[in-house]
């Protein structure tokens, strides 16, 4: 019975905080969770992959056929990027990769070159708008790694997200802090794959 009352507020909370995602009241997984916590008046806290579940049922329960068409539309979208940014290696990530996609998502792109305008340029000439540019610091592993964000604004109104890493982390593999997996991404000739055969495929654990 215990066990079953904690599934059911673990529940609660990862429903809470997804919802709170989905209307844009928070932004970040973890002050979400807490948010949550509070409002509900628990001390159950859910992992980030629950609450990534209710956000999917979320956007399925409210948007329904317009995710899918919105979603498809967003991987066209992220081809043709990727397809002018191919000297790159440009990757496809983040919800669009996913399948997860909803009202607020964006396409994530992530590419590499030591010369970070030159992926920008390429995407002037490629005549897209180009909304803003910036360097972002984190730090990982004790390590401080910056990238080259390009963010642009698609006739459609759909938002982009181009990352310009560096070359030498072409290889390396990071862990989601969302679902705990790797983060493979699909690559040009990947997604051109699953657009004529599975448009929808989704690419989450189970």
């Amino acid at each position: 019975m215990e066990v079953s009352r904690s599934a059911d507020l673990r529940k609660r909370v990862a429903r809470e905080a997804a919802a709170l995602l989905y209307t844009s009241q928070e932004k970040e997984y973890k002050q979400a969770k807490k948010r949550a916590i509070k409002t509900l008046g628990v001390r159950v806290l859910p992992s980030n992959f629950e609450v990534a579940e209710e956000l999917d049922k979320i956007a399925e329960e409210r948007e329904g056929q317009s995710r899918r068409e919105r979603l498809l539309q967003m991987r066209k979208e992220a081809f043709k990027i990727m397809e002018f940014l191919k000297d790159f290696h440009p990757k496809l990530i983040g919800s669009v990769w996913r399948g997860t996609t909803h009202q607020n998502s964006d396409i994530d792109i992530v590419t590499f070159s030591s010369t970070p305008k030159t992926v920008l340029a390429q995407l002037q000439k490629s005549n897209f708008k180009v909304a803003k540019t910036e360097w972002l610091a984190v730090t990982k592993m004790g390590k401080k790694e910056s990238s080259f964000h390009i963010y642009l604004a698609l006739p459609s109104g759909n938002e982009v997200e181009v990352v310009v890493r560096s070359p030498e982390r072409i290889r390396r593999l990071e862990r989601c802090e969302i679902y705990r997996d790797v983060v493979t991404g699909l690559n040009y000739h990947q997604l051109q794959k699953i657009l004529k055969e599975n448009p929808l495929q989704k690419f989450v654990p189970t």
